[in-house]
């Protein structure tokens, strides 16, 4: 299956890393992420600092990246 854009595969599964222009900015951004998440029932591991927000999305009943990976990763995409 294809990495969707803009998102690496690593051993920890699809990662994203966004930079943004402040925090409010950033926090308005995983709150979008999460409403997305919900909608899905499938939730991403989200680290932020300041400016920056880490996604990280891995199917962890299956034990790997699954197509509820990519698809969440390509509904956060449609975000921004």
């Amino acid at each position: 299956m294809e990495t969707p854009a803009g998102w690496n595969t690593t051993d920890e599964g699809l990662v994203r890393e966004y930079t943004f222009n402040d925090f409010g900015e950033a926090v308005r951004f995983i709150t979008a992420v999460a409403a997305v998440a919900e909608s899905l029932n499938h939730h991403p591991n989200i680290w932020n600092s300041y400016n920056k927000v880490r996604l990280t999305l891995f199917t962890h009943d299956a034990g790997a990246v699954t197509e509820k990976d990519r698809l969440l990763a390509r509904e956060i995409n449609a975000i921004g």
